[in-house]
């Protein structure tokens, strides 16, 4: 099979735009996976709102999933690009090998042991006595999808890190289509309601699964899924590099628990299960921007990572301009459209005038600094793409601290509703420092991954 993209010789604005956007394109579809089961949901009669929140609830439960296929998918593929780029086969065919592995045994092992503890961990997500239900039963049927959200996504990495950018979009658009089409049979024709949505979801991820699965036991990918090579210090490398990309969706993970917890306790009885589900909704506006974004510099990682085990480092630092003015253009564009369309993409969810004011406000509040959050995104995960877990890691904490700081003390001071600005301020703080960090870093590591004839050449 030919490959669609040649990561060592083809133009490097031509490269960024041919994976960027499918990649982009294909996570702004996946967002489809949890929004319009969030919109049909939310239209449920009768039940909508409250169910709407009890979807919410779980909203760490997707993310959680998330964030260990990326452990895994984004641990791997750039560790594979490096040593395609190094031209040692053996090594990427063991890299991918062993984390088809850990996306299998991790799928297994999350099912035996979050399921058992299904209430509790509502209970602490923000669950009250009226959402609970409705919670339980989407979380308990959206659990039972587990190894294959693990296998769609995760193994998708490995595709787009081959140069089949257009292809990784395909897994996930099949998967994404599938839902759409069978969310309202499953809701409102079975009436099934929560459940039904959850069922939704997990055959479309089944399908994106077979699908990924396929192409990669193909005969014709450069770096199939083979059966041999298992080797723990090369699953403990994909751990170590994964780490910082898992820690980001975990952490949000956290943060969505913290947001709803501190909502719940200060907006009580009287506001609390309302706040939620003007939570959920801006947190479903927010995957608009950020997972799309994830998937610009995460797509792109495989750009950087190949030319850094190449030791074409002129073409890293190229590649990463074109994608950080693309990170910036992306997130202007959603900056426009949440401050003059957001009342519409409410409108999806509710009908009720009092929430689509509130929750317009808490979008506007949300949104007010995602353009430097567009530059985070692209230097942390470039940091990942040449194994600089190092700089990556500390980055990726010190955004996330700033927002928990945020989170917790804003309603202690200000109305609890202030709370949004938590995101506004952790999208200032954060960038701020990873810029710092990488203007006096960057160039110093990539003159000492140059070729030893180049450094020569630069240093007279």
């Amino acid at each position: 099979m030919r490959r669609e993209n040649d990561l060592e010789h083809d133009s490097v604005k031509s490269l960024v735009w041919r994976i960027a956007i499918p990649s982009m394109l294909g996570q702004f579809v996946s967002v489809l996976y949890s929004i319009v089961d969030r919109i049909y949901i939310g239209n449920i009669p009768e039940i909508g709102d409250l169910a709407l929140a009890g979807v919410g609830v779980c909203g760490p439960i997707v993310t959680m999933i998330g964030s260990v296929a990326f452990l895994v998918g984004v641990g791997g593929s750039p560790l594979m690009s490096i040593r395609m780029g190094e031209k040692n086969m053996d090594a990427a065919r063991k890299t991918l090998a062993n984390c088809f592995l850990m996306l299998l045994v991790f799928g297994v092992l999350m099912m035996a042991i979050i399921m058992p503890m299904t209430t509790p961990m509502l209970r602490l997500f923000g669950a009250s006595d009226a959402t609970l239900p409705y919670a339980k039963t989407y979380f308990l049927v959206y659990m039972c999808g587990t190894v294959f959200a693990l296998m769609a996504t995760g193994l998708n990495q490995f595709i787009i890190a081959q140069g089949y950018a257009n292809t990784g979009m395909k897994s996930v658009v099949i998967g994404a289509v599938l839902n759409i089409l069978l969310d309202p049979l499953f809701i409102f024709v079975f009436h099934m309601d929560v459940a039904g949505a959850a069922l939704a979801t997990i055959l479309s991820q089944l399908v994106s699964c077979l699908f990924v699965l396929r192409f990669l036991f193909g005969k014709y990918v450069p770096v199939r899924i083979t059966f041999s090579g298992y080797n723990l210090r090369v699953m403990g490398k994909v751990l170590l590099l994964g780490f910082t990309p898992f820690l980001i969706i975990a952490i949000d993970n956290v943060m969505i628990i913290a947001m709803n917890a501190v909502l719940q306790h200060y907006g009580g009885a009287a506001q609390g299960d309302t706040l939620i589900t003007c939570a959920t909704i801006v947190q479903s506006f927010m995957l608009v921007i950020t997972m799309p974004l994830s998937g610009i510099t995460g797509g792109t990682q495989t750009i950087l990572g190949y030319n850094y085990g190449a030791r074409r480092t002129d073409r890293v630092m190229k590649a990463q301009k074109y994608i950080v003015l693309l990170c910036v253009l992306f997130t202007a564009i959603m900056f426009v459209i949440a401050w003059t369309a957001g009342p519409l993409f409410i409108r999806l969810f509710t009908q009720d005038a009092a929430l689509i004011d509130q929750t317009a406000w808490a979008i506007r509040v949300c949104t007010l600094a995602i353009i430097p959050l567009g530059v985070q995104y692209e230097l942390v995960d470039g940091f990942t793409a040449i194994g600089k877990v190092q700089f990556s890691l500390p980055l990726s904490f010190w955004r996330k601290l700033v927002y928990f700081l945020a989170v917790f003390l804003i309603p202690v001071f200000f109305e609890v509703r202030y709370v949004f600005f938590a995101e506004t301020i952790s999208d200032i703080l954060g960038p701020l420092v990873t810029i710092v960090v990488y203007l006096i870093s960057m160039k110093k590591l990539m003159r000492a991954r140059q070729p030893v004839e180049t450094a020569k050449k630069a240093a007279l």
